[in-house]
């Protein structure tokens, strides 16, 4: 308020002219603004057929992002996105957005306005047969602040977005047993080896235990390893399979993590 104050006394009393003082002063404080943490924000989601974008926008408190300005400047990112064909954030920010400008002069004119960081920190561009998409609130007054794409073969689209609310809830790292790096599954034998050892466990059934341990750790990081959040007598992989589908990729974003 005060900035707003000493811009119309400068102006003279101009609204339009004090607005441009604090674009501005704005505009001239991005640099300072560069360093400082961005973790509140939004995830917005589009889908057009076979093809799903996903984009997280960020600022700094939750003050601005539960304002119409950021939900509106991250409507046009996510429009940006999906004309642009963009899959990364260092893409999108070249990308061209309506009035003949970039997605990156947009954010640095979200920065003088808002007076907060913004940045676009994610963006996940998904295709297949069919495309679910889930968005969800982690509390009544913020915008979304967790986002999933499912892409899926086959035609029940009750299920694939039963599926997407799954991941929403149950944050998988991986789709299947075959995405698990080598080198985490070799982490995770040795963790439980050593677990085990301070443990007292017999060494003739350490195998047998470590083995154990980790296919504990993939039914909690593999998506189709994970038992159903609706019905955890069944696996992600047999209620997809009941479906008549097959899961062919995931993303998942949640604001700040």
């Amino acid at each position: 308020m005060l900035d707003v104050k000493k811009a119309l006394d400068e102006a003279e009393g101009d609204s339009t002219k004090a607005m441009e003082i604090l674009r501005v002063k704005g505009l001239k404080g991005i640099t300072k603004r560069e360093g400082r943490s961005a973790s509140n924000g939004l995830v917005a989601a589009q889908v057009d057929g076979g093809t799903g974008v996903l984009v997280e926008v960020n600022c700094e408190t939750d003050f601005v992002a539960k304002g119409d300005r950021f939900r509106d400047l991250a409507a046009q990112v996510l429009a940006a996105a999906v004309a642009s064909g963009a899959s990364d954030a260092a893409a999108l920010a070249q990308a061209p957005v309506e009035g003949g400008t970039t997605v990156q002069a947009l954010l640095d004119e979200g920065n003088a306005t808002l007076g907060e960081k913004i940045e676009v920190r994610r963006v996940a561009r998904l295709t297949g047969a069919h495309v679910a998409s889930y968005l969800h609130r982690t509390s009544p007054d913020l915008p979304p602040q967790i986002g999933v794409l499912l892409a899926v073969d086959g035609t029940d689209e009750a299920t694939a977005r039963d599926v997407a609310l799954h991941i929403a809830a149950m944050s998988p790292s991986v789709l299947s047993v075959q995405d698990v790096p080598e080198e985490t599954l070799e982490s995770e034998r040795r963790i439980a080896h050593e677990t085990a050892v301070n443990e007292g466990k017999p060494e003739q059934a350490l195998p047998k235990i470590v083995e154990g341990r980790v296919k504990g750790y993939l039914k909690e990081n593999v998506l189709l390893e994970q038992a159903y959040s609706k019905d955890n007598k069944k696996t992600v992989a047999a209620v997809l399979s009941e479906a008549g589908l097959t899961a062919t990729g995931f993303a998942r974003f949640r604001v700040g993590s």
